[in-house]
């Protein structure tokens, strides 16, 4: 599955997160490095969704950007 995922700068370092997976949220030095987390945090996110049997929320979220 693919899943949009929400990058925001912090002062020292970037955070991300998947808004269809509430809670599933990462941090990291670099956007590289948030990449690399997300994916993690997503995996970990997914597992245990699986393992206590619940439902596996189907990506539903839009990105885009616009001109202001």
């Amino acid at each position: 599955m693919r899943y949009a995922i929400l990058i925001e700068k912090a002062i020292n370092n970037y955070s991300a997160y998947v808004p269809d997976l509430p809670g599933c949220v990462a941090t990291g030095a670099t956007p590289q490095e948030i990449d690399e987390q997300i994916k993690e945090a997503i995996a970990f996110h997914l597992e245990g969704l699986r393992e206590e049997g619940l439902p596996i929320p189907e990506p539903t979220s839009l990105c885009k950007y616009v001109e202001a």
